[in-house]
């Protein structure tokens, strides 16, 4: 069986609003970016390393209730609570040491499968990992190409 290659483009645009804060765009939805006070923000937002997790919740939440209607387990009440922890030392220039980002990220599900055997919830939890694009992301290489240009130069 050969499936055809399809790809989906996701456009995201943002407007910096200071030197903290960002508005950003894709289709029809907008949020803010930004930082809290103490890191010389307005806190008008998430920051990006929050929104980043709060991707990932939502990925885990779409993809884990897509893979148990395919396996059609019935899952109730799921909750995730996500955890990264980061030093923020290298972002700010303090350090080299290290990652600027999460060192690790600790994803803890709730869920309760009324009708499902240990076994298929921990069938479930590989094949919903295995697919979660917010997951595959952040663990594998992606090429991120970073094109500039100067604004007077449109």
């Amino acid at each position: 069986m050969t499936r055809e290659k399809s790809e989906i483009k996701v456009v995201v645009e943002g407007k910096s609003e200071t030197p903290t804060r960002i508005n950003i765009k894709s289709g029809k939805f907008s949020m803010t970016i930004d930082e809290p006070e103490q890191m010389g923000g307005t806190d008008l937002g998430p920051t990006p390393m929050q929104a980043l997790l709060m991707a990932l919740a939502g990925c885990l939440n779409i993809t884990g209730n897509f893979v148990a209607r395919q396996k059609n387990m019935e899952i109730n009440n799921m909750s995730v609570r996500i955890e990264g922890t980061m030093n923020p030392s290298v972002f700010m220039g303090m350090s080299s040491d290290g990652r600027a980002g999460f060192s690790e990220i600790e994803v803890h599900i709730d869920a309760d499968f009324p009708n499902s055997t240990d076994q298929e919830i921990d069938e479930w939890v590989r094949e919903t990992e295995k697919r979660f694009p917010v997951t595959d992301n952040i663990k594998d290489k992606t090429r991120i190409v970073v094109h500039t240009r100067e604004l007077n130069n449109k």
